[in-house]
């Protein structure tokens, strides 16, 4: 099983926290089993967002095989000769 990225732990923490603040103001509750439903709540809200966001577009190598190939061998032209100087006589 792959790691979660930081993308996905980011987006669940966010989400846990935003939904755990919102359905609290939005119930009233101020009972224990309601704060621990609501918690808990949250909690799956949270993994569900965080399982559902997409993993990075980086596919670990040992997935990602190619295909076996011959090695390129490339032909370089033999460099034209240049032409001898000769030191002017002074």
């Amino acid at each position: 099983m792959p790691r979660p990225t930081a993308a996905q732990l980011a987006y669940g923490s966010c989400t846990v926290i935003f939904s755990t603040f919102a359905m609290l103001l939005l119930s009233g509750t101020s009972s224990g089993a309601g704060i621990a439903v609501i918690a808990v709540a949250a909690l799956v809200l949270g993994l569900l967002v965080a399982m559902t966001v997409p993993a990075s577009g980086k596919r670990p190598a040992a997935v990602h095989q190619p295909s076996p190939r011959e090695p390129v061998r490339a032909s370089v032209p033999a460099p034209a000769p240049e032409p001898v100087r000769e030191r002017a006589a002074s």
